[in-house]
């Protein structure tokens, strides 16, 4: 058995029966062709979106594909190759570094570069679809092929990798396209606010200010197992929204371009009551109520235990279902 306490960012203490890591795609081919694939399987990134329920009963697999790589580039943007294993926010540090515009708002998520493209993570106003050119892959039967962004399916916080008949295809490299004239994303939470301390919008600026609310907001894992936002911020149809403000007139909410609107679930969550209370080892946080913390020798059942308990208040004080974003792993 293999401890994963350190390939999941909950802390959870659990194991697997193998794992495995390779540093290529020709090493990863290599394992495939000698059959060391075998079945069942989980392909993790940094461990920041999983939520172990127990020990895993078969192989882990994890990249260590490292790279940055320019493709292409003009006066006006810069195509970049990257491999799944390069730890997200290094990247970001480094498009900041080159004055590359596009990854900013999306500093200090935690997690590696192929996850980013599965999970489609975003943050204060930028999707890592919008910067996404390409997807190179890898399959169970050692195929490669290449999704073009239009391919990859891409929603709130989803894209076809998320699928269950998707799960034997493994992500090595994402390609980005970014801007290399200035421009920023401002107009999400207190970024406008914060930024009036400096005499001036730079992106090293920027980045900075996005360290600092997250910081503020968001425990540290290595101090607190979490996994971030633990919940999807749901998206109702505005009729729904307008029954909810006759009740709740101050409710927050972003629109969407179809005509739906997006709640903030750890408002919700406030609402009910939840932010700071705990539930046995298991809490939702005292800052920010989407995250649920490990307070200390959590199992993955304890967190499952109040997640299903917030739901619940959630569902009876508003008739919404909120969803987790992270990934449920029973073994």
């Amino acid at each position: 058995m293999y401890s994963l306490l350190s390939h999941n960012t909950f802390g959870i203490d659990v194991s697997a029966e193998r794992f495995q890591e390779y540093a290529s795609v020709e090493e990863l081919k290599t394992l495939i062709a000698q059959g060391a694939l075998t079945t069942p399987f989980l392909h993790i990134g940094g461990g920041s979106n999983l939520l172990f329920a127990k020990d895993y009963d078969g192989l882990v697999l994890h990249s260590r594909i490292e790279g940055i790589e320019v493709m292409e580039e003009d006066d006006r943007s810069v195509s970049v190759r990257v491999g799944a294993g390069v730890v997200w926010d290094d990247f970001v540090g480094y498009c900041v570094e080159h004055g590359w515009y596009g990854t900013e708002n999306l500093s200090l998520i935690p997690g590696e570069v192929g996850a980013s493209a599965v999970q489609n993570i975003g943050a204060y106003g930028v999707e890592v679809k919008d910067l996404i050119i390409s997807v190179e892959t890898v399959n169970i039967h050692g195929e490669e092929r290449v999704y073009a962004v239009e391919e990859c399916g891409y929603a709130y916080r989803d894209s076809i990798f998320k699928r269950p008949e998707n799960k034997s295809v493994f992500v090595t490299y994402v390609c980005f396209r970014l801007s290399k004239e200035e421009h920023y994303t401002l107009d999400y939470g207190t970024i406008r606010q914060e930024l009036e301390k400096y005499p001036a919008l730079t992106l090293p600026v920027l980045r900075k200010v996005i360290i600092d609310i997250r910081e503020s907001k968001l425990p540290d894992p290595k101090v607190m197992g979490n996994a971030g936002s633990f919940f999807m911020n749901p998206i109702v149809p505005r009729e729904k929204l307008e029954a909810l403000q006759q009740e709740f007139p101050r409710i927050p909410f972003y629109e969407l371009n179809d005509g739906r609107v997006k709640i903030p679930a750890g408002w919700m969550i406030d609402q009910c009551g939840w932010k700071g209370k705990s539930l046995g080892p298991a809490a939702v946080h005292d800052k920010q109520a989407l995250v649920l913390v490990n307070r200390g020798g959590a199992k993955g059942s304890d967190i499952i235990a109040l997640s299903d308990a917030v739901r619940a208040s959630v569902r009876e004080k508003f008739g919404i279902d909120i969803h987790p974003e992270v990934n449920l792993v029973n073994g």
